[in-house]
């Protein structure tokens, strides 16, 4: 069965981390993936926005799919549905991303065990900026 980190784990995660890809970071201000994004920037990390459609968010370029980016990530940050994850576990894999989060909702134990498994931290059903402020301001 899956965990999630402990407190201090996560804790040491969020103070590791500097750039993080968000998929699925909407344009749309209303959005939560924008919210949390831009409570992150505020925050002193790099967001590299993942969305097919866009191609600039929050005054940063925006990449197709986590592929694309053509520099490292610390942590692939996720804002889609449970059943689109099985490919962005892949594509975190293949970019050898160290870390994986998937938002409030975003539950998926099979392809979070797999992450797991294949070496990523994972960290699923919570939410990466509500946890920055809590555990680190």
């Amino acid at each position: 069965m899956f965990a999630n980190p402990s407190e201090d784990e996560l804790r040491t995660l969020l103070k590791t981390i500097k750039t993080i890809a968000i998929v699925g970071l909407s344009p749309k201000t209303d959005r939560p993936s924008y919210r949390v994004a831009a409570g992150l920037q505020k925050l002193g990390y790099r967001v590299v926005p993942v969305h097919p459609l866009a191609e600039e968010i929050l005054g940063e370029k925006v990449y197709a799919s986590l592929r694309e980016i053509p520099f490292a990530v610390d942590l692939v940050d996720v804002f889609r549905d449970p059943e689109h994850i099985a490919p962005i576990v892949d594509d975190a894999l293949a970019i050898a991303a160290p870390r994986l989060w998937l938002q409030d909702g975003v539950v998926n134990e099979a392809e979070a065990q797999r992450a797991q498994a294949a070496g990523l931290q994972v960290v699923m059903d919570r939410c990466v900026w509500r946890d920055a402020v809590a555990l680190l301001v």
